[in-house]
């Protein structure tokens, strides 16, 4: 089998700023080749030298020249012609035998890089990948601190090498711009940006990421000694134009309620993650703030269970002081929640806007453990006498069951709550067959899940606690031999 060439991008220097994927490549390469000039010092091998092993061939392809002239027949370009095409023999040699070769080249591969004559003239008859790396033109823009390009503003990036009537003309024309090689370009690029009127904007950066970085602004530079690995940068012309530093708001503050889903972040919503990520302050029963990763520039205020109308008003005060409230509810906040608090203290702040996150609700999580029991109409019921009479809960359950709606039932027990549900199971086999099925489902989603399935009949209240919802079925509704609960869609 034959080898793999790979021509792997190193980035502007820095060796931190060699991506995983290269630095992994280089390790594992049987022959590492690098391009040098003829003094034989290869920056590409120094950035690459951290993540090569012992034992590793190594190719120096040494330039035959740089700048000087030449007797080849050819002339300059003549004589690359022929370098390049020996170095491609030499390491098509190692290819064909089946070896691994990695060619390295500072920044990117194929911007301005060494590594394209290669490719030309080997990636058609090989494997072959080419892995991009950090361009001096990014490194630059990072280490002066100034945008390269915002919105719809053009960036035009020049070799030093073009004539100066026409990198003044593309100066003149463009938004953001990078001139590369500079070297003994550099008088010339500095008059077309005077010519261009861009002088004053220029920045000159060299050897940017090294431990030789140096910057400035480009019409300081003295021209003797400007090394090739420099260039001159335009940014961005709206990074002149500096945001002013907020001001502390008085008002303008909104509050989100948001649910939460049934347990952990798997249930949690696109949306909701977003409400939660956005907001200033946190408010809400304090298991359920803990469910929200703690982030330091957030409040979190945690409160007892039973006092939803100060929660409420709390929030709402926060935000029209300009905060941006979370209220978290557990399942879905319309749901037994914190939703309709909000919205009944909201009327006494009408100023401040008021959204709802809709989360997965409780019935749904215990629902889909067990297959689809909630696939025809259902009645949504909780069984806590707290906040209306037991009669009420009574009457309503019996017309649930009369109607023959599946139930799903919150809130059935707590501790103080004892004899609530056997109540309940005892209203329902007023109307229901005692062998409807029935599910109870505790914790779900959590690390305490648990899933039963049984029947109205033989439903024990002493098992079931106020981490529980009960879903009972309707005259349809049915179990399977492999215990899947599903009601259909078609009713008699």
């Amino acid at each position: 089998m034959t080898g793999r060439l790979y021509g792997v991008g190193l980035g502007p220097g820095d060796p931190e700023l060699v991506t995983v994927k290269a630095a992994r490549l280089i390790g594992e390469a049987d022959v590492i080749a690098y391009h040098a000039a003829r003094h034989g010092r290869s920056i590409a091998r120094s950035i690459a030298l951290p993540y090569m092993r012992e034992g590793q061939v190594e190719e120096l392809l040494l330039y035959p020249l740089t700048t000087e002239t030449t007797d080849h027949p050819g002339g300059y370009q003549g004589a690359l012609d022929d370098f390049y095409a020996d170095c491609a023999e030499r390491l098509a040699a190692h290819l064909d035998a089946g070896r691994t070769v990695v060619v390295l080249a500072e920044g990117d591969p194929l911007f301005y890089g060494s590594y394209m004559h290669m490719h030309k003239r080997l990636a058609h008859r090989y494997p072959t990948e080419v892995v991009p790396g950090v361009t001096s033109v990014s490194a630059a823009s990072a280490v002066l601190g100034r945008p390269l390009v915002e919105r719809d503003e053009v960036l035009t990036v020049l070799p030093g090498t073009l004539p100066a009537e026409e990198l003044a003309e593309r100066l003149r024309g463009t938004d953001s711009a990078a001139v590369l090689k500079l070297g003994r370009t550099f008088t010339k690029v500095r008059d077309a940006l005077a010519e261009a009127g861009r002088l004053e904007d220029a920045w000159y950066v060299e050897r940017a990421t090294m431990n030789a970085e140096r910057m400035q602004p480009l019409k300081d530079v003295d021209p003797d000694g400007v090394p090739y690995f420099s260039l001159a940068l335009l940014a961005s012309p709206a990074e002149r134009t500096f945001v002013p530093d907020p001001q502390p708001r008085a008002g303008g503050g909104e509050v989100v309620v948001v649910g939460l889903g049934p347990a952990g972040r798997p249930w949690l919503t696109p949306e909701a993650q977003e409400a939660l990520s956005a907001a200033t302050d946190l408010v809400g029963y304090g298991p359920y703030v803990d469910r929200v990763a703690p982030n330091p520039r957030q409040r979190r205020h945690r409160t007892d269970n039973r006092v939803e109308a100060e929660r409420a008003r709390h929030a709402l005060e926060l935000a029209r002081e300009g905060a941006r409230v979370a209220v978290v509810s557990s399942g879905d906040p319309g749901v037994f929640a914190m939703a309709s608090a909000v919205l009944e203290v909201a009327a006494d702040f009408p100023g401040v806007p008021v959204r709802i996150v809709p989360g997965l609700t409780a019935a749904q999580a215990v629902a889909s453990r067990v297959g689809a029991p909630l696939g025809h109409d259902y009645c949504v019921l909780s069984l806590s006498d707290l906040l209306k009479p037991w009669e009420v809960v009574a009457d309503r359950l019996a017309a649930a069951a009369r109607a023959d709606l599946v139930l799903a039932l919150y809130n059935p027990a707590s501790r103080s709550r004892t004899w609530q549900l056997a109540a309940a199971r005892d209203v329902l086999l007023e109307h229901r067959d005692p062998a409807t099925p029935v599910v109870v489902g505790r914790d779900v989603g959590g690390p305490e899940e648990s899933v039963t399935v049984t029947t109205l009949g033989e439903l024990d209240p002493a098992g079931v606690d106020m981490r529980c919802l009960l879903i009972v079925g309707s005259s349809t509704t049915r179990v399977t031999d492999r215990g899947v609960v599903y009601t259909p869609r078609r009713y008699p």
